[in-house]
Order: structure tokens, then C-alpha cells, then sequence
């Protein structure tokens, strides 16, 4: 069926607007990162969701921007004095980055994990079932009845080759073998 194009426009079911904002979001989150770690850029973004919580995603951090977006148009001392502090030490600029790197390696490591253990368990599940099949089939009294058959049958074969091989009671090995000797 493949994707198709959607009007842009407000979304009016409610549980349809959280889903949407919900599988939206990730999706600019990961833009959002992506472009930050391409070229190097801060940002920050700040949404709420139709159910009024906030959300937010900044690189290196929302609280970094934030500060060097209001220290264009300072509301307060302390902005200014976090706002110097940073600058002093670009390292922990630098620090901050690598750490959100890392993090972001780690949640997906941690996400991958996840599919693996949910994967492992659904494949548990259907061994317990399996073998659960097994023990019904077992303590079937079809079944047993069915080998027990099978066992009377092998017994009454065994028994068929024993007399084959040997002569029956009053009948010598002698007169059989002349017999077949004449019709050569």
C-alpha cells in the first residue's frame, strides 16, 4: 500500500491527536539530534502534548540553550552568571556533548536489548507450550493404547521369526530340504 500523502491539518479525534503527537515526537527528536550531531549546531525544543506534559529535547542540553538564547535579552543575574561560567570552561561544553553522545549509543543499545529479551521471551512461551502439547500427548490414553499395540505387534513378529527358524514339532529338517532338492 506504501505511504501516502496527508492533508495538514488539525487532527480532531483525541486519541488519534495523541498518537499522532506521540509517533511525531520520536521522530523529531531523532531529526533534531541528527542535525545537531551533522553540524555541530545547540538546540533546544520544547513542546507540550495534547494531554498538557511537557517534552523536551536539547543538545547538549535545553538548560545550555536556553541560557545562551536568553543571554541576548537577559531577564535576570543569575541567567548572566550561569551564562559566564559556561563560557569560562568551553571543556564542559565539550564534556556535555561527548556525555549526550554516549547516552544516546547507550538508549539505543538499551532499546536493541529490549527487542532481544522480548524476542527471547515470546520464544520461551512457545517452548512452555510446546512441551506442555507433549506431556497431554503422553498421558493420553489413546497413545498408550496405541504403543501398546505396537508392542503386542512387534512380540507376535519376534515370535513368527523365532519359529521360522526353527523346525515345527514332528516335521525333520531333512524330508523340507529333499523336497526343495527334487524341484531343482
Amino acid at each position: 500500500m506504501g505511504r501516502r500523502k496527508i492533508e495538514i491539518a488539525e487532527v480532531k479525534d483525541p486519541n488519534n491527536k495523541q498518537v499522532t503527537f506521540s509517533k511525531r515526537r520520536s521522530g523529531l527528536f531523532k531529526k533534531a539530534f541528527e542535525l545537531s550531531v551533522l553540524c555541530g549546531v545547540e538546540l533546544a525544543i520544547v513542546m507540550f502534548s495534547p494531554g498538557k506534559r511537557p517534552h523536551s529535547f536539547g543538545h547538549p542540553s535545553v538548560n545550555i540553550v536556553a541560557d545562551k538564547f536568553l543571554w541576548k535579552k537577559p531577564t535576570s543575574n543569575v541567567v548572566r552568571a550561569n551564562y559566564v561560567r559556561e563560557n569560562d570552561a568551553p571543556n564542559e561544553v565539550d564534556v556535555m556533548d561527548r556525555l549526550s553522545q554516549q547516552l544516546s549509543g547507550v538508549e539505543v543499545h538499551i532499546n536493541e536489548e529490549h527487542e532481544k529479551a522480548t524476542e527471547l521471551d515470546k520464544r520461551e512461551k512457545e517452548q512452555e507450550a510446546s512441551q506442555a502439547q507433549n506431556k497431554e500427548l503422553l498421558n493420553s490414553p489413546v497413545l498408550q493404547r496405541m504403543v501398546e499395540d505396537y508392542v503386542d505387534a512387534i512380540e507376535v513378529s519376534e515370535c513368527m521369526l523365532l519359529l521360522a527358524k526353527e523346525p515345527v514339532v514332528g516335521i525333520s529338517n531333512r524330508t523340507i530340504t529333499k523336497r526343495r532338492r527334487r524341484r531343482n
